[in-house]
């Protein structure tokens, strides 16, 4: 690794509109090393000294990744990966790994880690190989902003526009929706056009996609 070892420095809030990497790695020289490297490539860098300290404070639900170095007392970076997967955590994660340490990170990838690097190695590898994983995450990270733009429609619905469109995604017609809610038919053609209007659905079609790419988290 072609970097000099400054002394350690405490590694402050990233900026949030950068993409952010997060450094896990119990050792002192190494996290101040990387943050330069890192920061010194277009990217916001924190940097946590131990698997608890990462949890209590970092925000995941922005671009970016996590480096975790694969072996710290406590928590090690395998289990800080699995806890990750209990949370439900998308952002992506790369290990750094010695040599004795690859059947390690090969179990990783197959647990969801985006990458695997080497110890010593090039700082341009580094830099590259952190690119690489935050664009291939950047799909997923649109998909998610419109998913939660979507759920934000939604709740601003009242209850009856909310039924309303559940029963039209059941496929229900205005006259069946009518019978079930116990209401008229011009009341329910009042309540859709409420509805379509706050979801910003210009068709029927368009109002199904966002209500089913909602999922079941709605309120």
């Amino acid at each position: 690794m072609r970097i000099d070892m400054p002394a350690a420095s405490r590694c402050h809030p990233a900026d949030a509109v950068l993409p952010v990497v997060i450094v896990v790695d119990d050792e002192a020289s190494m996290r101040a090393a990387l943050k330069r490297v890192l920061r010194a490539a277009g990217f916001a860098v924190e940097c946590y000294a131990s698997g608890k300290e990462f949890f209590a404070h970092a925000k995941l639900d922005r671009p970016g990744c996590v480096i975790l170095d694969v072996g710290m007392p406590e928590m090690n970076g395998l289990e800080i990966q699995t806890r990750l997967n209990l949370d439900g955590a998308r952002i992506p994660v790369i290990f750094l790994t010695g040599s004795a340490d690859i059947p390690i990170a090969v179990a990783a990838m197959r647990e969801g880690a985006a990458d695997f690097i080497e110890k010593p190695f090039e700082n341009e590898l580094l830099v590259a190989r952190v690119r690489t994983v935050i664009e291939r995450d950047r799909p997923r990270l649109s998909a998610e902003e419109q998913r939660q733009e979507v759920l934000s429609r939604i709740r601003s619905l009242t209850r009856r526009e909310h039924s309303v469109m559940d029963l039209i995604v059941a496929g229900k017609t205005s006259k069946e929706i009518a019978r079930s809610l116990g209401c008229s038919h011009r009341t329910v053609e009042v309540h859709r056009g409420h509805l379509m209007a706050k979801m910003l659905a210009t068709t029927l079609a368009d109002l199904v996609r966002m209500r089913l790419s909602a999922g079941s988290q709605t309120s």
